[in-house]
């Protein structure tokens, strides 16, 4: 692990993001796209061409880009209950256990964000309704690696809130099957139909609606390059949650930090993606020496070593820095997923961290354990985007309706100022329309 020794320097190396769009793709998947359109076009290209086909052609444009970009045939689109059913006997029961158990924890923490109407007629004259989405496509990234987890903490949300219908599509193995695994976490959250469309062509699907795939007012979940580009050109003809890019962890520790968790906490994070930001913040040299050795030994015994040490080449490293102050200040800079304070008395420092999407405290609360069980969804804004949004949770599925309602003691009050605002504003219809109720009274 890289070991930047000028916080300046570091700032510049690792806190500094560049758009995902600008990395050059892998050769396999310019290879893929010149084998689905016949000459190389830019991803943006390629996802216009997608959602304009499935629109003009529905189910038929799915299986496809289904065959061409997943190279897996698909005969019925939506995955049968038969087939939910039989995934149970693929998926060893302690699972199966461990996905309900997760689910519990996950349903609690979001009934705790539910909001409710409030009305106030008798003095303001307002008040306002809540209303959930009434249809929601989920997007679930995975096949090798299937993301039941990611299933649970995009689903529960969203029945918690109250969403009545509740879809989710999934890119499919060769065979044409959804892994069973991840149709079970869909059973247990109670997800209403599952279909088979990966990348852009599920993103279209969704926001169009096809023979088999119906049109959601809403589309949330995360997903690669591709899942990113869709859900910005549908944007406007159906909601978004937000736009999600690899996974960052920061971690802050200081010299009471187990190096051998810290470094496990952050190729924890390095195993997700080659484009992870596992980020090491700390004022002891001695902590960075530690956590980097601890690496090279731990990484040996890591079944996904390859992926882990690119993120930690491309974008992972570790900052030394003034004090922990100086670390929450980087932090709130960079505005992480993730971020871990692994130091002595944690929740000292909590109320000055401003921008994270997940805040970790002590090394009893490791991040990966937030990934599956703690409760909070764990899908959460990335690229700088903390410093405006939030987790994934009950309110992403919730609308509001204002509510007018005016006592008549106050509707000439309110009518007077709002002619002159009207009148001021060149809208003389509108002063009309409020001066006729007051006329006469």
């Amino acid at each position: 692990m890289r070991i930047i020794r000028n916080a300046e320097e570091g700032r510049r190396l690792l806190l500094s993001r560049k758009p995902l769009e600008t990395d050059e793709l892998p050769m396999d998947v310019r290879e893929t796209i010149f084998r689905a359109f016949g000459q190389e076009l830019a991803p943006e290209e390629v996802v216009r061409r997608v959602i304009r086909d499935i629109r003009e052609d529905g189910d038929n444009a799915v299986r496809f880009y289904n065959t061409r970009f997943d190279n897996a045939q698909a005969g019925d689109l939506r995955v049968s209950e038969a087939e939910i059913r039989a995934a149970y006997n693929s998926v060893d029961g302690e699972i199966v256990d461990a996905l309900k158990f997760a689910a519990g924890r996950i349903r609690r923490y979001h009934e705790q964000q539910m909001r409710g109407a409030w009305f106030d007629f008798n003095q303001s004259g307002l008040g306002q309704l809540t209303r959930a989405i009434q249809r929601v496509g989920l997007y679930i990234p995975g096949t090798r690696a299937p993301l039941p987890s990611t299933v649970l903490m995009c689903a529960i949300p969203a029945r918690v809130a109250g969403v009545d219908e509740l879809y989710m599509t999934s890119p499919i193995l060769p065979d044409g099957s959804v892994p069973p695994v991840k149709l079970v976490a869909a059973d247990i959250a109670g997800v209403d139909g599952v279909f088979r469309a990966g990348g852009a062509q599920g993103v279209a699907a969704f926001a169009y609606g096809t023979e088999s795939i119906p049109r959601v007012d809403k589309i949330c979940g995360p997903g690669g390059l591709f899942v990113t580009i869709a859900k910005k050109q549908v944007f406007g003809d159906v909601g978004i949650d937000s736009i999600f890019g690899p996974t960052e962890t920061v971690i802050i520790a200081d010299e009471s930090a187990n190096p051998e968790l810290v470094a496990a906490d952050l190729l924890a994070q390095a195993e997700h993606d080659a484009l992870a930001s596992p980020i090491l913040l700390t004022p002891s040299h001695f902590l960075a020496d530690e956590v980097s050795r601890c690496i090279e030994r731990q990484l040996g015994k890591l079944e996904r070593a390859k992926i882990a040490r690119a993120a930690l080449d491309n974008r992972g490293g570790c900052i030394l820095v003034n004090d922990i102050d100086h670390a929450i200040e980087l932090a709130n800079y960079y505005a992480p997923e993730h971020l871990c304070l692994v130091v002595e008395q944690p929740m000292a420092y909590a109320a000055k961290v401003r921008n994270a999407g997940g805040l970790f405290l002590g090394e009893g609360s490791p991040e990966a354990v937030g990934d599956y069980t703690a409760g909070p969804s764990h899908t959460m804004p990335t690229g700088g985007s903390a410093r405006w949004s939030s987790p994934l949770g009950v309110s992403d599925f919730i609308k509001t309706t204002s509510v007018v309602n005016l006592p008549d003691e106050i509707t000439e009050e309110l009518a007077r100022a709002a002619s002159i605002i009207a009148r001021a504003e060149g809208l003389t219809a509108h002063a009309a329309s409020v001066e006729r109720r007051i006329q006469g009274r």
